[in-house]
């Protein structure tokens, strides 16, 4: 699945990855793909917590390495 929009949260930590990922969500249209790199322990529960939370889709989580990788749909409720 191709990304409309990659965000690398890489080197950030809680809770700018977070803030980051719900700007980028904001601004995204309907049924657009976001991918976010991210290597901030917390990242692993906050990211997919903040999905859920705004009514997005948490398409896949991977970890890579010391990295998660996040693929997430946005949704307007």
């Amino acid at each position: 699945m191709k990304a409309d929009k990659t965000l690398n949260c890489v080197g950030l930590y809680c809770p700018v990855p977070v803030l980051k990922v719900r700007q980028a969500l904001d601004t995204m249209k309907e049924g657009e793909i976001l991918e976010v790199l991210a290597d901030d322990p917390a990242a692993e529960e906050d990211i997919p917590q903040l999905v859920a939370r705004t009514g997005h889709e948490l398409i896949r989580k991977e970890k890579l390495g010391n990295m998660f990788k996040f693929l997430i749909k946005t949704c307007r409720v």
